[in-house]
């Protein structure tokens, strides 16, 4: 892991847990669309839809990025430090039960502890590789992902419903829209990810998912992405017993899917589909990030 050099008064606040005086920060009042990295390591921390003005004197968040933020109470126990999850420098406090926005929470954060990415900085790639619960659900647990979205894409139906693809005829397949930021993740970290979460030699189906929806497919939206794909499936082809089936074609367009299935593995570990065909698969990638 890589440190960036830190000015006396950067280090005062990260390193030595100071606070900047309110009102200071250059983030404060700051509403550009992009996301917050850690000053220290460069880690994504916040996305800029998740701030909002609280009137305290310092940025605000009611959100944190995927495997961002550790939580860490004071000694004296009245409050809860946040540190950035990757090299733990201080970022602020969180605090709960302020009802400022509906999801109740506030991440107090010094401007000085992030640097600002404008959101032209950040790519997406879409991939497919069985049920997208389970996609998903391996995606949030990458740092420097940004957000994870499950839909469907690499067909020819408008607007497709989940009843419409499950029936096989519009030609899409179910698959996650990653949004990273490339500084912090690589797109070879985020293919080891997808090539560990499914059996990419499986032609049209994943375990008992059978169907063409169930492809194993990436949808690249750059030239550049495309090429790191095609030299990453050269370099792994040898690892497999059998032919890899990954189809690899431009994105034209993502369609979400319907809102239950955002967070379904999350909101439903008790589901039997949950408990033993993604479980499983969750535990290696876990293993493979070395979390």
């Amino acid at each position: 892991m890589n440190l960036n050099k830190l000015t006396p008064e950067e280090e005062e606040v990260i390193v030595k847990k100071g606070t900047e005086a309110p009102f200071s920060g250059k983030y404060t009042d700051y509403f550009e669309s992009g996301i917050y990295v850690c000053r220290q390591c460069g880690l994504p921390l916040y996305n800029s839809k998740d701030k909002f003005k609280s009137s305290c004197g310092w940025p605000s968040f009611d959100d944190e990025l995927p495997a961002a933020v550790k939580r860490i109470p004071d000694p004296d126990g009245t409050r809860t430090e946040i540190k950035c999850a990757r090299c733990g420098g201080h970022l602020g406090h969180v605090f709960k039960g302020e009802k400022i926005t509906s999801k109740n929470i506030r991440h107090c954060v010094n401007s000085i502890s992030m640097e600002f990415v404008p959101k032209e900085e950040l790519e997406t790639i879409v991939l497919g590789g069985g049920c997208f619960w389970c996609t998903e659900a391996a995606f949030s647990l990458v740092q420097g992902v940004l957000s994870v979205a499950p839909g469907y894409a690499g067909g020819t139906l408008e607007t497709p419903t989940y009843r419409e693809v499950c029936e096989g005829n519009t030609g899409h397949a179910e698959v996650v829209s990653v949004e990273f930021y490339p500084e912090a993740v690589s797109i070879e970290k985020i293919l080891d990810v997808f090539f560990t979460v499914h059996d990419p030699t499986q032609l049209n189906r994943q375990g008992e998912d059978v169907g063409t929806q169930y492809r194993s497919i990436i949808l690249y939206t750059s030239d550049k992405q495309k090429v790191e794909v095609e030299k990453y499936i050269g370099k792994i082809k040898d690892d497999f017993e059998g032919s890899i089936t990954t189809e690899l074609k431009k994105l034209e367009r993502f369609y979400p899917a319907e809102d239950y299935h955002k967070d379904y593995y999350k909101n439903n570990p008790e589901k039997s589909y949950c408990a033993l065909v993604i479980s499983p698969k969750i535990k290696k990638v876990k293993e493979k990030l070395g979390l």
